[in-house]
């Protein structure tokens, strides 16, 4: 597993503009619109430069960093959403959090090594990305590692068979399949249309432009 490094900080504003032509300006001069959550509120809204928030969102949405709000006070924080469109960041929100208290959280999956099956002539297949887990903030990894180096044809990781780091528990059910090596004939491959089914579809298009 990677672990946290040295707390991050970002630096976000108040905002009172909310309408879509004020958050626009926003974004243009390089600011994203967000929302800080926490114990006892709605939601505060604020935003942020988001090429400082793309250094933190791009760490993994466990990673815990202060967020220092002008006029106000520094608080720990995750990220709990985020919007983007065409690679730019639309949105974030951000979750206060206590460092005393266990949260849950999903964390991104790194796919260590080739299955021995994929040697063998297998397919190896991931069925999940991320992993849920809980545990205390500064025990919350980024990414947590996973050897399949050792699966054969016909083998299946599970979420219980991965390894968590002391402090940690696995809130992802035990029985999810994380990965597997299927057999290469057991790997259907995407029926593919016909000359004649591709003709109606071409004409209905043309007579769609028209």
């Amino acid at each position: 597993m990677k672990s946290n490094g040295k707390m991050a900080q970002l630096t976000a504003t108040p905002r009172t503009e909310k309408k879509g032509a004020a958050l626009r300006l926003l974004r243009q001069g390089g600011r994203v619109p967000a929302v800080v959550y926490g114990p006892g509120q709605d939601g505060a809204p604020i935003h942020v430069d988001e090429k400082e928030v793309l250094k933190v969102a791009r760490t993994g949405r466990s990673e815990m960093f202060n967020l220092n709000v002008e006029g106000g006070k520094t608080v720990p924080v995750l990220i709990k959403d985020q919007q983007e469109r065409n690679g730019r960041l639309l949105h974030v929100d951000f979750l206060q959090i206590s460092k005393n208290k266990p949260i849950s959280v999903s964390v991104t999956l790194d796919f260590q090594g080739t299955a021995a099956g994929s040697k063998a002539g297998g397919v190896f297949q991931t069925q999940e990305t991320q992993l849920e887990v809980e545990g205390l903030p500064a025990d919350l990894p980024t990414s947590i590692e996973v050897d399949v180096s050792g699966l054969e044809i016909g083998d299946r990781l599970t979420a219980a068979d991965i390894k968590l780091d002391k402090g940690l528990t696995l809130i992802t059910s035990p029985d999810s399949i994380i990965a597997s090596v299927m057999p290469p004939q057991a790997v259907e491959e995407e029926p593919t249309a016909s000359a004649d089914e591709a003709e109606p579809a071409a004409e209905e298009e043309k007579s769609t432009e028209e």
